[in-house]
Protein backbone atom coordinates (compact mmCIF):
# COMPACT_ATOMS: atom_id res chain seq x y z
CA UNK A 1 0.00 0.00 0.00
CA UNK A 2 1.20 2.99 -1.20
CA UNK A 3 0.28 5.73 1.71
CA UNK A 4 0.95 9.72 1.14
CA UNK A 5 0.51 11.49 4.98
CA UNK A 6 -0.38 15.00 5.04
CA UNK A 7 -0.72 16.02 8.85
CA UNK A 8 -2.02 19.17 10.40
CA UNK A 9 1.66 20.13 10.93
CA UNK A 10 2.58 20.80 7.70
CA UNK A 11 -0.26 23.22 7.21
CA UNK A 12 0.52 25.16 9.83
CA UNK A 13 4.36 25.03 10.13
CA UNK A 14 4.80 28.37 8.41
CA UNK A 15 2.58 30.05 11.33
CA UNK A 16 4.35 28.23 14.23
CA UNK A 17 7.67 28.62 12.67
CA UNK A 18 6.75 32.41 13.32
CA UNK A 19 6.47 31.46 16.91
CA UNK A 20 9.57 29.68 17.25
CA UNK A 21 11.71 32.58 18.16
CA UNK A 22 11.12 32.21 22.14
CA UNK A 23 12.37 34.40 24.64
CA UNK A 24 14.29 33.11 27.15
CA UNK A 25 11.66 33.53 29.76
CA UNK A 26 8.98 31.70 27.60
CA UNK A 27 9.07 28.07 29.07
CA UNK A 28 8.18 24.92 26.64
CA UNK A 29 7.07 21.41 27.47
CA UNK A 30 4.17 19.75 29.45
CA UNK A 31 3.62 20.14 33.20
CA UNK A 32 0.84 18.87 35.44
CA UNK A 33 -2.43 20.08 34.81
CA UNK A 34 -2.16 20.57 31.42
CA UNK A 35 -4.52 19.54 28.69
CA UNK A 36 -3.25 19.13 25.10
CA UNK A 37 -5.40 18.44 21.75
CA UNK A 38 -3.78 16.86 18.71
CA UNK A 39 -4.31 14.98 15.56
CA UNK A 40 -3.40 13.48 12.10
CA UNK A 41 -4.85 13.76 8.85
CA UNK A 42 -4.48 11.32 6.36
CA UNK A 43 -4.65 11.10 2.14
CA UNK A 44 -3.21 7.74 -0.11
CA UNK A 45 -4.03 5.63 -2.13
CA UNK A 46 -4.36 1.78 -1.85
CA UNK A 47 -3.56 -0.73 -5.52
CA UNK A 48 -4.11 -4.19 -6.17
CA UNK A 49 -3.93 -5.75 -9.62
CA UNK A 50 -5.56 -2.79 -11.68
CA UNK A 51 -8.21 -1.14 -8.87
CA UNK A 52 -6.90 1.63 -7.42
CA UNK A 53 -8.91 2.62 -3.62
CA UNK A 54 -8.64 6.64 -2.20
CA UNK A 55 -7.88 6.42 1.42
CA UNK A 56 -8.57 9.41 4.04
CA UNK A 57 -7.91 9.20 7.63
CA UNK A 58 -8.61 11.11 10.47
CA UNK A 59 -8.03 10.51 13.69
CA UNK A 60 -8.16 14.00 16.71
CA UNK A 61 -7.65 13.16 20.39
CA UNK A 62 -7.17 14.99 23.69
CA UNK A 63 -5.48 14.59 26.70
CA UNK A 64 -4.34 15.23 30.51
CA UNK A 65 -1.66 15.65 32.64
CA UNK A 66 -2.47 14.09 35.62
CA UNK A 67 0.65 13.67 37.19
CA UNK A 68 4.17 15.42 35.82
CA UNK A 69 4.82 11.90 33.56
CA UNK A 70 1.50 10.70 32.93
CA UNK A 71 -1.03 11.62 30.26
CA UNK A 72 -4.49 10.16 29.68
CA UNK A 73 -6.57 10.74 27.23
CA UNK A 74 -9.19 9.76 24.59
CA UNK A 75 -9.46 9.87 20.46
CA UNK A 76 -11.33 9.37 17.73
CA UNK A 77 -11.13 7.61 14.28
CA UNK A 78 -12.47 7.61 10.87
CA UNK A 79 -10.76 5.92 8.15
CA UNK A 80 -12.71 5.69 4.52
CA UNK A 81 -11.43 3.42 1.68
CA UNK A 82 -13.95 4.24 -1.60
CA UNK A 83 -12.57 2.93 -5.38
CA UNK A 84 -10.93 5.26 -8.08
CA UNK A 85 -10.64 3.02 -11.15
CA UNK A 86 -11.00 -0.45 -11.76
CA UNK A 87 -14.63 -2.15 -11.35
CA UNK A 88 -16.86 0.16 -9.63
CA UNK A 89 -17.56 -2.09 -6.84
CA UNK A 90 -14.08 -2.86 -5.65
CA UNK A 91 -13.84 -0.85 -2.44
CA UNK A 92 -16.16 1.34 -0.42
CA UNK A 93 -15.97 0.66 2.95
CA UNK A 94 -15.34 3.05 6.21
CA UNK A 95 -13.87 2.37 9.75
CA UNK A 96 -14.61 4.44 12.98
CA UNK A 97 -12.98 3.84 15.87
CA UNK A 98 -13.01 5.14 19.76
CA UNK A 99 -10.42 4.33 22.31
CA UNK A 100 -8.45 5.83 25.43
CA UNK A 101 -4.46 5.80 26.00
CA UNK A 102 -1.93 6.40 28.78
CA UNK A 103 1.08 7.91 27.98
CA UNK A 104 4.45 8.16 30.05
CA UNK A 105 6.80 11.25 28.95
CA UNK A 106 10.58 10.71 30.17
CA UNK A 107 11.22 14.68 29.90
CA UNK A 108 7.71 16.15 29.63
CA UNK A 109 9.17 19.75 30.94
CA UNK A 110 11.76 20.03 27.86
CA UNK A 111 11.66 21.18 24.49
CA UNK A 112 11.92 17.66 23.11
CA UNK A 113 10.56 14.95 24.94
CA UNK A 114 10.44 11.03 24.52
CA UNK A 115 7.53 9.31 25.66
CA UNK A 116 5.72 5.41 25.52
CA UNK A 117 1.90 5.15 24.77
CA UNK A 118 -0.59 2.37 25.62
CA UNK A 119 -3.49 2.50 23.82
CA UNK A 120 -7.26 0.94 23.23
CA UNK A 121 -9.38 1.30 20.92
CA UNK A 122 -12.88 -0.07 19.63
CA UNK A 123 -13.18 -0.45 15.88
CA UNK A 124 -16.50 -0.64 13.97
CA UNK A 125 -16.36 -1.43 10.04
CA UNK A 126 -19.42 -0.81 7.25
CA UNK A 127 -18.52 -3.00 3.92
CA UNK A 128 -21.36 -1.72 2.28
CA UNK A 129 -20.86 -3.65 -0.92
CA UNK A 130 -20.28 -6.92 0.78
CA UNK A 131 -23.37 -5.74 3.29
CA UNK A 132 -21.09 -6.60 6.43
CA UNK A 133 -20.48 -4.92 9.48
CA UNK A 134 -17.30 -5.72 11.57
CA UNK A 135 -16.94 -5.10 15.48
CA UNK A 136 -13.43 -5.47 17.23
CA UNK A 137 -10.84 -3.95 19.41
CA UNK A 138 -7.54 -3.62 18.86
CA UNK A 139 -4.57 -2.82 21.27
CA UNK A 140 -1.14 -1.34 20.76
CA UNK A 141 2.10 0.24 21.97
CA UNK A 142 3.72 2.86 20.76
CA UNK A 143 6.78 4.68 21.27
CA UNK A 144 6.69 8.27 20.24
CA UNK A 145 8.58 11.91 20.60
CA UNK A 146 7.17 15.34 20.60
CA UNK A 147 9.02 18.45 19.86
CA UNK A 148 7.96 21.75 20.88
CA UNK A 149 8.28 24.86 18.14
CA UNK A 150 6.40 27.55 20.42
CA UNK A 151 4.94 27.85 24.00
CA UNK A 152 1.56 26.03 22.68
CA UNK A 153 2.56 24.34 19.95
CA UNK A 154 4.46 20.70 19.29
CA UNK A 155 5.20 18.86 16.48
CA UNK A 156 4.85 14.88 17.45
CA UNK A 157 5.72 11.31 15.94
CA UNK A 158 4.74 8.34 16.92
CA UNK A 159 5.71 4.60 15.73
CA UNK A 160 3.22 1.04 15.98
CA UNK A 161 5.45 -1.55 17.49
CA UNK A 162 3.18 -4.18 19.09
CA UNK A 163 -0.23 -4.38 18.08
CA UNK A 164 -3.18 -6.90 18.80
CA UNK A 165 -6.70 -6.87 16.92
CA UNK A 166 -9.43 -8.66 17.20
CA UNK A 167 -12.66 -8.58 14.84
CA UNK A 168 -15.69 -10.92 14.07
CA UNK A 169 -18.60 -10.24 11.50
CA UNK A 170 -22.11 -9.53 12.60
CA UNK A 171 -23.46 -12.55 11.25
CA UNK A 172 -24.39 -15.85 12.89
CA UNK A 173 -21.17 -18.61 12.93
CA UNK A 174 -18.63 -15.81 11.73
CA UNK A 175 -15.94 -16.46 13.49
CA UNK A 176 -13.08 -13.49 14.88
CA UNK A 177 -10.03 -12.35 13.14
CA UNK A 178 -6.78 -12.20 15.03
CA UNK A 179 -3.67 -10.62 14.05
CA UNK A 180 -0.35 -9.85 16.26
CA UNK A 181 2.13 -7.77 14.92
CA UNK A 182 5.32 -6.67 16.25
CA UNK A 183 7.61 -4.28 14.38
CA UNK A 184 8.40 -1.30 12.19
CA UNK A 185 6.48 -0.61 9.40
CA UNK A 186 6.29 3.05 7.81
CA UNK A 187 2.39 2.14 7.20
CA UNK A 188 2.30 2.88 11.29
CA UNK A 189 4.42 5.78 11.61
CA UNK A 190 1.99 9.03 12.22
CA UNK A 191 3.15 12.89 12.46
CA UNK A 192 1.00 15.03 14.39
CA UNK A 193 0.57 18.48 15.72
CA UNK A 194 -0.12 19.42 19.60
CA UNK A 195 -1.84 22.08 20.90
CA UNK A 196 -1.05 22.80 24.50
CA UNK A 197 -3.77 24.52 26.75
Amino acid sequence: MKKLLFTAAIAVIGFTNVNAQNDNDQTTGFAKGDIFISGSVGFGSEKIADDKANVFEIAPQAGFFVTENIAVGAKLGYISRKAESGPVDTVDMGTLSAGVFGRYYFTPDSQFSVFGELGVDYRSTDDKLADVKTDGFAVGVAPGVSYFISKSFALEASFGILGYTTEKADFDGAESYDTLSFGLNLRDINFGLVYKF
